[in-house]
């Protein structure tokens, strides 16, 4: 489960690192502090996993915890920002780099490139609406992909540098600056380096399934979340052997041109590999989505219609094609480098709102069987950390992390509105459950039976 965890940001983010951090050096450190504040992240949702063990992730603690607004505000940012956006800055990178190597000395034109993502979106979504089989086969043949390109870089990286090639790996080039650096950069360094770690979290929407959670969750923390920090620290560490920081931030596919300096008639290796990568990784995050869609809509905070599965295929259609939509229209606005930020600062945002549902929960039921109990230290230098840099992300991007606040707290009406008044007028009433016939006319669904063995394969599944 540990190579899941290893997004595709990978190949997208060492440049925004860079371009934030101003220095090669302080870039690597940004990575390999990135990594620490996952695992911290991790022990922390690790205790809430076994404690509340209902699966839907963090979603599912802050209901628990803080009650249906602050879950729905949650629900509501992920289904309208952090999955599609997500998915958006995947399907740009997969055409950028597909594009790349046929425009060897320029960018690729921009109509190309959103068209090119948002056939590759539309691909996907049909493919994850025909059959949960197909997607789970997509996945494991796209993870193979994503670990050979990593692998490739890796050890042309490690020759590179046993050559003798890493002048800007040596401290006195290392630590210079192309500008100031100042704590509001840094911090929005931070935000680019967690779009790569963004999938830490993952490991707990299969709680229900982990065999001996006690013993097994934390083990997979410590294996993984460390070999994936090293995985990123070498692959940066690769880029800096053969590209100068300057080669790196003008590049739009920074392992294709990694590939063109030095794989030689090798070098279609890396566009291909990375784009199967990117692939799996959106067909990864539509399945996720639809799960979570399915989580709200059982807890009556998303319209039912979102929870039906299709008839023969047993695939959530409506919420699929919700994510779809949601992706493409971002796709359309938006430009890598600022989607990252504005997707990562919401991504933080409630990382925070879960772990100090973690302290309030110790606080308001000390006596709960918690079979995995993290020391105090751990939330709080966690949230000390998140409290600093969301403050600083605001103050250096106000427009960016402030648009993600405002989506998220339009949420606050439509709770109050949806969820919370319960005597609607009958013609509503009748309204909705027209639209609701309607959509399952034309998606062919069904609401899924009543008894859970049913609907488990349906989210079992969903995360292989």
């Amino acid at each position: 489960g540990s190579w899941n965890i290893i997004g595709s940001g990978i190949f997208i983010s060492p440049k925004g690192v860079l371009e934030h951090a101003g220095s090669v050096g302080l870039s690597l450190i940004v990575w390999v502090c990135g990594g620490g504040i996952c695992t911290l992240g991790s022990m922390c949702y690790a205790e809430l996993g076994v404690t509340i063990p209902k699966s839907g992730g963090d979603y599912s603690y802050v209901t628990e915890i803080f009650g249906g607004l602050v879950g729905f505000l949650l629900l509501w940012s992920a289904v309208l920002i952090m999955y599609p956006t997500t998915l958006a800055v995947i399907a740009l990178t997969f055409s950028n780099y597909v594009l790349q190597p046929a425009f060897q000395n320029c960018f690729p034109p921009f109509i190309a490139t959103k068209l090119l993502a948002t056939i590759c979106v539309l691909f996907l979504t049909w493919v994850n609406c025909s059959s949960v089989r197909w997607a789970t086969r997509i996945q494991d043949i796209f993870t193979i992909g994503k670990l050979l390109a990593l692998v490739l870089i890796i050890i042309v990286g490690l020759v590179q540098i046993s050559k003798g090639h890493y002048d800007a790996l040596r401290p006195s080039v290392a630590f210079e600056f192309s500008q100031d650096p100042s704590v509001g950069q840094i911090a929005l360094a931070f935000l680019q380096a967690s779009f790569a770690y963004s999938g830490w979290n993952f490991l707990n929407y299969v709680t229900e399934e982990v065999v001996e959670p006690r013993k097994n969750l934390p083990r997979a923390i410590y294996i993984s979340i460390p070999l994936v920090t090293l995985v990123y620290t070498m692959t940066n560490i690769a880029y800096f052997s053969s590209m100068t920081p300057e080669e790196l931030l003008s590049s739009n596919a920074v392992a294709v041109t990694f590939g063109e300096k030095l794989l030689g008639m090798f070098s279609w290796v890396m566009p291909i590999s990375v784009a199967l990568s990117t692939f799996g990784g959106i067909n990864g995050y539509l399945f996720t989505s639809s799960r979570l869609c399915f989580s709200g809509a059982r807890e009556g905070h998303l319209p039912y219609l979102l929870a039906m599965i299709h008839l023969k295929n047993c695939t959530p259609i409506p919420a699929l094609l919700l994510c779809c939509i949601a992706t493409v229209v971002i796709l359309c606005i938006g430009e890598t480098h600022n989607l990252i930020n504005y997707v990562s600062f919401i991504n933080y945002l409630s990382y925070g709102v879960t772990i100090a549902g973690l302290l309030y929960l110790r606080k308001k039921r000390p006596n709960l069987a918690r079979p995995i109990k993290v020391n105090l230290l751990i939330p709080i230098s966690y949230l000390i950390f998140w409290a600093v840099l969301l403050g600083f992300s605001l103050y250096s991007e106000p427009v960016v992390c402030g648009l993600g606040m405002v989506i998220m707290l339009t949420g606050v009406p439509v709770y109050f509105v949806g969820v919370q008044w319960k005597e609607k007028p009958k013609w509503l009433y009748r309204l909705v459950e027209k639209l609701t016939y309607k959509g399952q006319k034309v998606c062919y669904v069904v609401f899924p039976q009543d008894d859970p063995s049913e609907t488990e394969p349906l989210t079992a599944k969903a995360t292989d």
